[in-house]
């Protein structure tokens, strides 16, 4: 999870920068982020993005972008694996569900970040079956 940005900005913003802040995490934790395929929407089909994946040793896999130059590429996309990507959507709206945690502490990107992590924590151990 990367901190938030003012204003508004689309998700290739400093892609290279935020990146390493995402991959840092479990890199920290001694988890190995090399191997993996990481599914990403069409809104991160750029150069700069899979550049960095490739720089991490993880596989892209992500939708082409019906509005770049051209979608018949040698990049790698599997769509069959690209359709699992629902896992990812479906815990983003459960994130953002918990707008009943406190948004009015949410002045700082430690309040923030804290918020993000109880967020994740909760529905960790609603689907671990630990809480109900």
């Amino acid at each position: 999870m990367s901190e938030p940005l003012a204003g508004n900005h689309n998700d290739l913003y400093n892609i290279e920068v935020h990146f390493e802040v995402v991959t840092a995490t479990p890199e920290k934790a001694n988890i190995k982020v090399e191997g993996p395929y990481l599914n990403a929407d069409a809104g991160f089909d750029s150069k700069d993005f899979r550049n960095s994946c490739e720089k991490k040793e993880i596989k892209a896999n992500v939708c082409f972008n019906k509005r770049n130059e051209s979608t018949d590429r040698e990049e790698y996309s599997n769509q069959e694996l690209y359709r699992e990507r629902y896992a990812i959507e479906r815990t983003n709206a459960w994130m953002d569900s918990y707008h009943s945690l406190p948004n009015i502490f949410d002045t700082t990107i430690a309040s923030w970040l804290g918020f993000n992590y109880l967020k994740f924590m909760v529905i960790f151990l609603k689907k671990s079956k630990m809480f109900k």
